[in-house]
């Protein structure tokens, strides 16, 4: 008998390493909410039109040596609007893929947060971070909006030169090195707006555009002209490679 409780025990102790292993991976002794951080979150598409279908996806970051099996859900304010269950993760840098669940952009703000259960526990990630998209003209957006920079290439006065008392009109060709938007284009002779395009839509890359007639004229001094952009409610600087002067003699913009 003592002799087959000790073969009992060898075999036992031959077959614990194995036994250990295959038991399922729990969260691990610092797998917490708080160990947790949301690097990035991103929608598809991106920028998304309102009533356009929606799906998301994370970067996560575990700060551990541990890994762990979750749930994660996104919220906007109360209502969940994605969630991926029995999701595992590794120590260091997760991605994790949402699948759609018919999300539609409807309100006027949208901000996100991301909550995770684990082992029944649902806690906040990344202390409630909240990520929120943006409303430009393409749509909803999570990136980063950057509008600009905006550079005339150059400026035209018809005709040029111009009489005294002869009316002028005015084309510009703009440079845009950011994002589609959609504004109004000013030309100004120091604080006066001489004519406006409003509500055109600006492409990136170089378009000419030519403002409508006002019955301008040149008169007694000098005038120097200046190209503003206002998008998206804001105005935004307009770089040139030169001053736009006409002067009284000849009254030509074009460089001396």
């Amino acid at each position: 008998m003592k002799m087959r409780g000790i073969l009992i025990l060898v075999v036992f102790l031959m077959w614990l390493p194995e036994l250990v292993q295959s038991q399922p991976a729990g969260p691990g002794p610092k797998t917490r909410p708080e160990a947790l951080q949301i690097l990035q979150l991103d929608m598809f598409p991106d920028p998304v039109r309102e009533g356009q279908p929606i799906r998301f996806g994370l970067t996560l970051l575990n700060r551990t040596a541990y890994s762990g099996k979750a749930n994660f859900f996104i919220k906007d304010q109360d209502e969940v609007v994605a969630e991926a269950r029995g999701i595992v993760f590794q120590p260091g840098n997760n991605h994790i893929d949402f699948p759609d669940r018919g999300y539609r952009f409807t309100r006027r703000e949208h901000c996100f947060t991301v909550e995770v259960d684990i082992a029944g526990s649902r806690k906040p990630v990344s202390y409630g971070r909240q990520f929120c998209a943006q409303k430009t003209y393409g749509g909803w957006t999570l990136s980063q909006v950057t509008i600009g920079p905006f550079f005339v290439e150059e400026l035209e006065m018809i005709p040029d030169p111009v009489r005294p008392r002869q009316e002028v009109r005015f084309k510009v060709r703009l440079r845009n090195g950011g994002i589609p938007v959609r504004g109004n284009i000013r030309l100004q002779d120091r604080d006066e707006i001489v004519t406006s395009i409003d509500n055109v839509r600006i492409e990136p890359g170089t378009i000419e555009y030519q403002f409508p007639s006002t019955g301008y004229f040149l008169q007694g001094f000098d005038h120097c002209f200046a190209v503003i952009v206002e998008a998206e409610g804001k105005p935004y600087a307009v770089e040139a490679p030169r001053e736009f002067c006409a002067k009284p003699w000849g009254w030509t913009m074009r460089p001396q």
